[in-house]
């Protein structure tokens, strides 16, 4: 038995009859295809590895080290742009703006060396390691410009694509 939603028979006018299948993949999965220009958001998929988002070749990033997830791409780093040193508790850390794979956990006051915090401890999504933390909120004005930040500690990730 055919079925005719995904195949059909057509005449090419010999008289013989030819099997069609037109019906597209991304119809029958219920997605659409991926193309080249796919946002960092969209999720692209390999043989050997899945993740939530890929951050362009083109650009210098951090991985985790443990898996290889991306997790940032160098045009967010701000601790190195500003001169600033970040301390984590496994030694040196850096600050970025933003991040990919990575999970928040709940918020919850602590004292850092720079004063009073509410930070929320991150993860890696892919390996669930734990790389550093997010300022949720500095309760000290000159900290202010953390908030919504994330710390990475070097211990963490790697650099790949272009770091020569």
């Amino acid at each position: 038995r055919v079925d005719s939603a995904t195949h059909s028979a057509d005449d090419d006018g010999s008289g013989a009859h030819i099997p069609r299948v037109q019906q597209s993949l991304s119809s029958l999965s219920g997605s659409p295809e991926l193309s080249e220009e796919c946002p960092a958001e969209m999720v692209k998929m390999t043989k050997s590895k899945t993740f939530q988002a890929y951050l362009p070749n083109c650009h210098r990033t951090y991985s985790c080290v443990h898996c290889r997830a991306h997790l940032a791409n160098h045009d967010e780093l701000i601790s190195k742009a500003s001169g600033c040193s970040f301390q984590g508790s496994q030694g040196r850390a850096y600050l970025f703006n933003s991040v990919v794979n990575v999970g928040c956990g709940p918020a919850e006051e602590r004292v850092l060396l720079t004063g009073l915090h509410a930070v929320a401890d991150i993860h890696c999504e892919n390996c669930k390691t734990t790389l550093g933390w997010k300022y949720e909120h500095a309760f000290e004005s000159s900290q202010k410009y953390k908030e919504g930040k994330f710390i990475i500690e070097l211990a963490h990730m790697i650099k790949d694509n272009g770091w020569e």
